[in-house]
């Protein structure tokens, strides 16, 4: 078998396995559960280099629970009152576990557990990835732009708070619930965002990051306490963006604005599902910020031409969501909307409020916008210097070809 396929398996049947796994043994025994996972895709790689198993899916499953086993007794000598697990009910007991229901409720409360509130806020995306979505150490570390070692010691951090703090292996029940959802929900938005506007020198889109964000909110929608309102908005908004991913970038692979992709080739079924996803949104009329969100992106993907784009409602709801969560980024769209209307006195009331500090590694898109203001604005010189500072701060190699372009094309003009 293609270690590519082994590389697919593991990520999407780790999570599921550490997941259930834990359910059994607790949190407690988390590294002990994460090297025997390690270990059973390690003999897989091996075994199947060979011949593969006409259902490895089923292989894995059969070797996890095998390894259940192995566990079991390695902590049977540390401790005595551990319930035997070879025969009886307590065999029956562990079999149902491996039902496809009982995964998606044990990934659940995994998902809960990594996006704890007593957990830093940036320890818990890269805990996240380990444990839920199967991510390696490497692939964190290079998804988030930091060293391997700091992700090592988030890691850590996160495991120690968890002991320290008894976290329990659970789905919030009543008025924990929503709080809850709110931190599960925002580490999945962060997942989705580093995937579809990817920081890392070489690569705009990391689709494996959009699809797993994807993949942990679908579990969210499945489970009766835990699908609410906002949960279809994040869905919705995700399904709108990822249909567009394959037109952000050309043959060339060469950074595409909205106003230059190929719409034609814009993903229907992913357009068609976040539809789906946004009625169900909108069934009470109390929004979120991610319905805001999604409603922007919806707007965008109903122009069939860049011309056609409702300015103006794109602006409402961008004011609706500063409204409701006020934040930098959003006075910096606003004004890139107010430029695209041609309203440039709104534009530059936007952008008097602020600072390149506020955006850190997105700093470019900051002096992007100013460069784009001069230049709709007539003044050459400036719109140039805005232009070269964005391109001092950049870092993603496609991002920089896109500004160096646009550079070229503002010298060209008289």
């Amino acid at each position: 078998m293609e270690p590519k396929l082994i590389d697919h398996l593991f990520r999407h049947h780790s999570g599921k396995m550490v997941s259930v796994l834990t359910r059994i043994f607790g949190l407690k025994h988390l590294d002990i559960i994460e090297d025997a996972v390690q270990d059973t895709f390690i003999k897989a790689s091996l075994s199947w280099r060979y011949q593969q198993p006409e259902n490895p899916e089923a292989w894995l499953t059969k070797s996890a629970k095998n390894r259940v086993l192995d566990i079991f007794r390695k902590l049977k000598t540390q401790q005595k009152h551990l319930p035997n697990i070879n025969q009886g009910t307590d065999a029956i007991a562990i079999n149902e576990l491996f039902l496809d229901s009982e995964i998606e409720d044990a990934q659940l409360r995994m998902i809960f557990t990594a996006c704890h509130p007593k957990l830093e806020s940036r320890d818990r995306i890269s805990f996240a990835l380990k444990t839920v979505s199967g991510f390696s150490i490497k692939e964190i570390s290079s998804a988030l732009l930091t060293k391997e070692d700091t992700i090592k010691k988030r890691l850590l951090r996160a495991r120690k708070t968890i002991q320290k703090s008894k976290l329990k292996f659970e789905i919030p029940q009543g008025k924990s619930l929503p709080e809850r959802l709110e931190s599960v929900m925002e580490v999945l938005y962060l997942i989705f965002n580093e995937g579809f506007h990817s920081n890392k020198k070489e690569k705009l889109i990391r689709k494996e990051l959009c699809s797993e964000a994807i993949r942990l909110t679908k579990i969210l929608l499945k489970n009766t306490h835990t699908r609410a309102p906002e949960v279809y908005a994040l869905c919705a908004l995700m399904c709108f963006h990822s249909a567009r991913i394959e037109t952000k970038t050309n043959a060339e692979n060469e950074l595409l604005d909205l106003k230059n992709q190929d719409r034609s080739k814009w993903y229907f079924p992913l357009i068609q599902l976040g539809n789906t996803m946004m009625h169900k949104a909108v069934e009470n009329t109390e929004f979120s910020c991610y319905h805001y969100e999604a409603a922007i992106a919806a707007e965008h993907l109903k122009a069939k031409r860049f011309e056609d784009t409702n300015w103006d409602k794109i602006l409402y709801f961008y004011q609706c969501l500063n409204t409701l969560k006020p934040m930098q980024t959003n006075l910096l769209t606003m004004a890139v909307v107010c430029i695209q209307k041609e309203d440039y006195r709104m534009a530059k009331q936007y952008l008097k409020q602020l600072k390149p500090e506020y955006f850190e590694q997105r700093t470019y898109l900051f002096y992007g916008t100013y460069a784009d203001y001069y230049t709709n604005t007539g003044n050459k010189n400036k719109a140039i210097m805005y232009i070269d500072l964005a391109l001092e701060s950049v870092t993603n190699n496609l991002e920089k070809y896109y500004i160096e372009k646009k550079k070229e094309n503002l010298l060209k003009k008289d």
